[in-house]
């Protein structure tokens, strides 16, 4: 089982000045510690879960291209870019030029997108939900495409495009894997069934009922469930001392149980980077073993 560092809050108390090399040395720090995965989310407010709206937010790409320099091994994504916030051509050439500068160790990381204030707010269309998975469905066909040999023009309901260039292509075979998070039984896990690499899950009493219906999705696009990586997200809290580290193995041993292969959460108070190195000396070897 695999472990990976997601980072959703940016208020650190030493400030935006000190952002940079504080972001820089917990990158290099999980990096060096075994966490498979480094993750931002793809908001441009801060949402209600993690603090109040104003606090500060970076933008994700180049957030993830900032994190790329300071590490050497961990994969890269999103968790997860809403669909209406990017294009399909200028996704695919962000995730692309992520990939290449990192050594292929880009994932693309893709949802219906849901926080309507934030985007109301910076000027970001907004279309009804249903919508927004058409669009999700038709840009999951556009970057694949275009991560393809087939440069020639795309014409969806949404998206029309004349000519899918994309030079350098991206290093990972046969491409980067697509990830596509929410846990919808109707549209989003038939999308994880027919087009995905990797799933993203939270987990909740539902999440065994998740993966079954993500195995009858599967049976129905004759897509084998074993293909798809299934991941979860769960905060990695050992506690200000490590008296929680018991705890957190017992729960990634269960994940590990239902079929979970990645846990990606948070760490909290990640910038004094203790939580990090306990998880990397006491959890990674551990959960690496199951």
């Amino acid at each position: 089982m695999d472990i990976g560092l997601q980072i959703p809050d940016f208020t650190w108390p030493n400030g935006p000045g000190a952002l940079g090399p504080e972001l820089a040395a917990v990158a290099r720090t999980a990096d060096q510690a075994g966490f498979g995965y480094l993750a931002v989310m793809d908001h441009f407010f801060q949402i209600g879960a993690v603090g109040p709206v104003e606090n500060d937010m970076l933008e994700a790409y180049t957030a993830l291209g900032f994190l790329a320099a300071n590490t050497e091994r961990a994969k890269l994504l999103t968790v997860i870019t809403g669909v209406h916030y990017r294009e399909p051509g200028l996704l695919a050439k962000a995730v692309t030029t992520l990939d290449v500068l990192s050594g292929g160790r880009a994932i693309l990381g893709l949802g219906a997108g849901w926080n309507e204030d934030e985007s109301r707010g910076l000027g970001f269309p907004f279309p009804p939900l249903a919508e927004r998975f058409e669009r999700l469905e038709e840009t999951v066909q556009y970057v694949l495409k275009m991560w393809s040999d087939d440069e020639s023009a795309f014409e969806g309901k949404h998206y029309q495009a004349t000519r899918l260039l994309n030079s350098p292509q991206a290093l990972s075979t046969p491409h980067p894997p697509l990830m596509i998070g929410g846990g919808g039984e109707k549209k989003t896990l038939r999308l994880v069934a027919k087009y995905a690499d990797a799933c993203n899950l939270f987990n909740t009493p539902e999440l065994e009922h998740k993966l079954d219906v993500l195995k009858r999705h599967c049976e129905t696009e004759g897509r084998d469930y074993d293909e798809i990586t299934k991941t979860v997200y769960q905060p990695l809290d050992t506690g200000e001392k490590g008296e929680k580290t018991q705890e957190l193995i017992d729960e990634l041993g269960r994940l590990h149980g239902l079929g979970i292969q990645v846990a990606l959460g948070f760490v909290p108070d990640v910038q004094k980077l203790d939580g990090l190195e306990r998880i990397g000396a006491d959890v990674i070897p551990v959960a690496a073993a199951f």
